[in-house]
């Protein structure tokens, strides 16, 4: 057996299971889950017919390169929403079966197991997917801290030049999970400095992009690249999928997008791998990725439950309206899994406790004493389990 899979952490949904078990929840009030980012709101109509129209595509072998017009669909919405030069669709796209499985891929891809010790920067907290994939790539995760008083961002001045010089895959999640923030110019600037400073690749996962609250749409990698004079995206690849912009997560259909050359060895690591697009599917995607009108109007149902849900939790803990996303980061007055575990026995409400998502770093746990809340049942639901977190906050 690969020895590395012993290295992998239980799942923070694992640990909540078990938290849970521990103390059983209330059976006098309905379960209300805020735990995990599973999109709730329905699927576009158009979206499922372009699915059935094409069920006739389930009698051929589809290609890992994905189908020309999937990938011009693709293309044409960079464009739209990132006002980039047009990508060319044949060598600066991929096509990918959700962000969990690409995610995972490309460290397989980048990191070179000849190069002793490979490391690999995770933001902290983090999605589980970057540091799995760094084990099973034989590397070593660094952890860079985010930092609450800068707006959650990262802190990467806890890499040494050491360490730095050691590094060949950085991850980075903007908007991120599970705090919201979302990266400036300036940081996407000195983030590429020390990438060109030191030769890693920066992997941006995207998958929040398009749910945010105010006018601005969060600035995207490949975005801040062309701004910064960085044409052909050189060790820069981004990751998004249609899950949550779209409602779609049983579709598992998302993309890569940026370096030709890493996208290269990238499509010949997933000729192996056997992760092909089924054909319809690709059509039901180049559909979605063609209309905004239905991301408009998700967005708008989140900002509606933001709205109302946000203050009714200041009222008793500490949090903020995020840049985008769909949780809420929340400071707990006791600790995070005492705080999930309490509210769920006592309430039935189902959060996330934050130090699941993070690993003692730089002397902390940077999501310890904090839960995450997952927005994504529909408005009902949000604010009865938001008003029976501060009945339970007020009893603390």
């Amino acid at each position: 057996m690969n020895s590395d899979l012993s290295r992998l952490h239980p799942y923070p949904f694992e640990q909540l299971r078990a938290l849970f078990a521990q103390r059983p929840a209330s059976l006098d009030m309905t379960p209300i889950s805020l735990s995990i980012g599973e999109p709730k709101h329905p699927t576009p109509r158009f979206i499922e017919q372009a699915l059935i129209a094409n069920l006739n595509g389930l009698a051929n072998y589809p290609a890992t390169l994905g189908s020309v017009t999937l990938r011009e669909a693709i293309a044409a919405w960079l464009t739209r929403r990132y006002n980039v030069p047009r990508l060319d669709p044949a060598r600066q796209i991929l096509p990918v079966t959700g962000t969990r499985e690409a995610l995972f891929a490309i460290a397989q891809t980048i990191v070179d197991r000849d190069r002793k010790p490979a490391k690999v920067v995770c933001p902290n907290p983090f999605y589980q997917i970057y540091e799995g994939a760094t084990f099973l790539a034989g590397a070593e995760p660094i952890y860079a801290n985010i930092d609450a008083a800068a707006n959650f961002t990262v802190d990467y001045t806890c890499v040494s030049a050491k360490e730095w010089a050691q590094v060949q895959l950085v991850y980075v999640c903007s908007p991120g999970n599970p705090t919201g923030a979302v990266m400036d110019r300036r940081a996407w600037g000195e983030l590429f400095s020390l990438s060109d400073r030191y030769g890693f690749v920066i992997v941006s996962d995207e998958c929040y992009s398009e749910i945010y609250f105010g006018e601005q749409a969060p600035l995207g990698a490949l975005e801040a690249a062309d701004q910064l004079g960085r044409p052909d995206f050189e060790r820069l690849v981004c990751c998004t999928s249609l899950s949550k912009r779209s409602n779609v997560p049983g579709m598992r259909s998302g993309f890569m997008a940026g370096d030709a050359k890493i996208l290269e060895k990238f499509l010949l690591y997933r000729t192996y791998h056997g992760c092909a697009m089924s054909p319809p599917i690709q059509a039901a995607s180049a559909a979605a990725w063609a209309d905004e009108d239905h991301v408009r109007e998700n967005r708008a149902k989140y900002r509606q439950k933001f709205e109302q849900v946000t203050p009714l939790l200041q009222s008793v803990l500490e949090t903020r309206l995020p840049d985008a996303a769909f949780y809420l980061w929340v400071k707990t007055p006791i600790g995070d899994e005492e705080f999930a575990q309490r509210l769920h026995a006592e309430y039935n409400v189902a959060v996330l406790p934050g130090s699941y998502l993070a690993r003692q770093a730089h002397g902390l746990n940077p999501g310890a004493h904090y839960v995450r809340v997952a927005l994504v049942p529909e408005l009902e639901s949000c604010l009865e389990g938001a008003q029976r977190i501060v009945q339970f906050a007020h009893s603390l």
